[in-house]
C-alpha cells in the first residue's frame, strides 16, 4: 500500500471525511478571479469523487454539501447586497444569504444521483459518465428559473495561462466545464488505478491528449482584425451604492461623470450602468444636451448608463443610450436596454410574496422591464458596438446574435451592490470568457469595478484601480469573423451531443447487466 492508499484509508471515516469536504468546498474560490489558481480545479474535483468513493452511500448529501460549502464561499457577497447596502436586518440577511447556495448545491447533488444510475466499469463510470452529467446540470443551472451560471468549473479555467480556456471559442464555456471535469476524473484513475499500468496509461495518454488539443485551440485565431481601431475612454465614477439614489447626491453625481467625459478626448466613451441616477425622461431639461455636446467638442461617441420610462411610460427600462448622433429635436435616443434581468433584483418572481421585504430595504427600481431581443447595434465612431449589461455578460449563448453583426462588445455594469468583495472580479472573469466565445474586444466600464478592457485572448490588458474615480483609457481593434462557437449558435449541439451519449452509457450499463 502506497502513501496515498494509506492517506485514504482514512478518509472514510466521518471525522476526517467531513472536515475534508469542507475544506475542499472551501477552496473552490481560490480558484477564480481574483485569484486565478486555475490548476486547483480540478485537483478539487479530483480529491470529490476520490472522497465519494470512500464513502459511496454518502454521494448524494456529500455533493451537496460540497456545492452549499463551495457556493457559499464564492458568494459571501450576497450578504453584503442585502445587508450592508440595501439595509436588510441580519434576522433576514443571513438565512438569504444561505437560501442561494442551498439551491445552486442541487445541481452537483443531481449530477451524482443520476451518476449513481449508471452501471458501467469504473473508467466509464468515473472518466466519461460523471464529467458529462456534471457539465449537464451545470447546464441547466445556467438556465433553469432565469439561470445563475457564477461558479460554473469552466469559468476557473479562464485565465491567462490556463490551456483549457482554449475551448471556449469551441464550444462555449460549457465545453470548457467539461475539459475541466475530464481533468478532475482522469486525474483520479491515473492516481488510483489499482495498480493496472494500462489504465494508467490510458489516463495519463487522455489527460496529455486534453492539455495540448486545448492549448492549440488557445493559439489558434477563429475571428480577425478588420483594419479599424478606437481609443476608449471608460469611465469609472465610484458612486457608493448607499449614497447613489439620494436627492442630495444627484448634482455631485452629475458633476462627476460631466468632468469625466470633458477629461478623456477618447473615440469612444461609455458609462457606467444607471450612471446618472434619475429616469431619463425625469432630468432636468438640457442635462442629456450638456453631456452630448460636451462629448462632441472632445471628438468623442458617447454612451450612458442610464433608466428610462418604457414607450407607453407603464414601466421602466435599464438602459444604455448612444448620444454618438445626438439630435436634440428627436425625443428618442437609439438605445440598449437589459433583457436578461436578475431575479429579486431588477425584477419581482414573487411580488405578493417578498414585496413585505422589499419594504424594509433600499432597494429603489426593483421591478425593470425587459428590453427584448433584437435590439439594434450602436454605431460608435468606427466601430460597431454590441451593449450588454452587468448580470448579461453571465450568459454567453445570449450575446451571439449581437456578436456577429459587431466589431466591439461592451459591457456597462453596477457592482457597487456586492461592495468591495470578489463578485467584481468574479464578473470580469465572465467578461473574459465572453471574449473568448465570440473572439472580439471587450470594454467594461463599472461604476466600481473592475473597469477593464479585454482582448479577444481573454486577457486583461488594462484595468482601473477598484473602488476609485478614473477614466481608464486605451485602445481596441475591430474584429469581424465568427468563431466555431458562434457558427454552432450556442451551447445546444454540445448539450444534446452529450445527452445522446449519456443515454447510449446508460442503456449499454443496464444492458451489460441482464442476466
Amino acid at each position: 500500500m502506497n502513501t496515498i492508499q494509506k492517506l485514504e484509508s482514512y478518509w472514510k471515516k466521518p471525522f476526517i471525511y467531513w472536515p475534508l469536504l469542507i475544506a475542499f468546498a472551501a477552496a473552490t474560490p481560490l480558484t477564480f478571479a481574483p485569484y486565478y489558481h486555475f490548476w486547483l480545479m480540478p485537483i478539487l474535483f479530483g480529491a470529490l469523487i476520490r472522497l465519494i468513493e470512500r464513502r459511496p452511500r454518502y454521494a448524494v448529501r456529500s455533493a451537496y454539501f460540497f456545492g452549499l460549502i463551495g457556493y457559499t464561499a464564492q458568494f459571501y457577497w450576497v450578504h453584503t447586497a442585502l445587508h450592508d447596502v440595501s439595509g436588510l436586518p441580519n434576522l433576514y440577511a443571513v438565512p438569504f444569504t444561505f437560501l442561494l447556495p442551498a439551491f445552486l448545491a442541487l445541481y452537483p447533488a443531481a449530477a451524482f444521483w443520476l451518476w449513481e444510475k449508471f452501471t458501467l466499469p469504473r473508467w466509464l463510470h468515473i472518466g466519461v459518465v460523471l464529467p458529462i452529467l456534471w457539465t449537464l446540470t451545470e447546464f441547466a443551472r445556467e438556465r433553469l428559473l432565469t439561470g445563475f451560471g457564477w461558479g460554473a468549473l469552466g469559468y476557473s479555467q479562464i485565465a491567462d495561462n490556463s490551456p483549457l480556456a482554449g475551448f471556449a471559442p469551441i464550444g462555449g464555456i460549457h465545453l470548457v466545464t467539461l475539459a475541466t471535469a475530464f481533468c478532475g476524473a482522469w486525474l483520479v484513475l491515473f492516481i488510483n488505478n489499482g495498480g493496472h499500468t494500462k489504465l494508467r496509461l490510458t489516463a495519463l495518454v487522455v489527460l496529455a491528449v486534453i492539455l495540448s488539443a486545448g492549448f492549440s485551440a488557445r493559439n489558434m485565431q477563429f475571428t480577425r482584425p478588420d483594419n479599424t481601431r478606437a481609443t476608449i475612454g471608460l469611465a469609472q465614477g465610484n458612486i457608493e451604492q448607499t449614497l447613489k439614489w439620494s436627492d442630495d447626491q444627484f448634482a455631485p453625481t452629475i458633476e462627476r461623470y460631466y468632468e469625466q467625459v470633458a477629461y478623456t478626448h477618447a473615440d469612444i466613451v461609455i458609462l457606467p450602468e444607471t450612471a446618472i441616477p434619475v429616469i431619463r425622461q425625469a432630468l432636468p431639461p438640457g442635462l442629456i444636451n450638456q453631456f452630448a455636446d460636451q462629448a462632441k467638442r472632445n471628438g468623442s461617441a458617447l454612451a450612458i448608463g442610464i433608466a428610462q420610462y418604457t414607450e407607453n411610460e407603464t414601466g421602466y427600462l435599464n438602459s444604455v443610450i448612444n448620444l454618438a448622433d445626438y439630435d436634440p429635436d428627436n425625443p428618442k435616443f437609439p438605445s440598449y436596454s437589459k433583457n436578461h434581468l436578475v431575479p429579486f433584483g431588477e425584477y419581482k418572481p414573487l411580488p405578493s410574496l417578498i414585496q413585505p421585504l422589499y419594504n424594509i430595504m433600499d432597494m429603489p427600481l426593483a421591478d425593470f422591464q425587459r428590453g427584448g431581443s433584437n435590439q439594434p447595434i450602436f454605431q460608435m465612431a468606427n466601430q460597431k458596438v454590441a451593449f450588454n449589461i452587468c448580470y448579461e455578460d453571465g450568459f454567453g449563448d445570449e450575446l451571439i446574435a449581437a456578436a456577429k453583426q459587431s466589431t466591439l462588445l461592451a459591457n456597462a455594469s453596477n457592482m457597487a451592490w456586492y461592495g468591495k468583495s470578489n463578485a467584481m472580479f468574479q464578473h470580469l472573469q465572465q467578461s473574459q470568457a465572453r471574449t473568448l466565445e465570440l473572439g472580439r474586444y471587450m470594454v467594461r466600464a463599472t461604476n466600481t469595478g473592475a473597469t477593464a478592457i479585454i482582448n479577444p485572448k481573454g486577457h486583461v490588458i488594462s484595468l482601473a484601480p477598484p473602488n476609485t474615480a478614473i477614466v481608464l483609457e486605451g485602445e481596441i481593434e475591430g474584429y469581424t469573423g465568427e468563431t466555431p462557437y458562434m457558427r454552432l449558435g450556442g451551447s445546444w449541439p454540445l448539450v444534446i451531443l452529450l445527452s445522446i451519449l449519456s443515454l447510449i452509457l446508460y442503456t449499454a450499463g443496464k444492458r451489460r447487466h441482464i442476466p
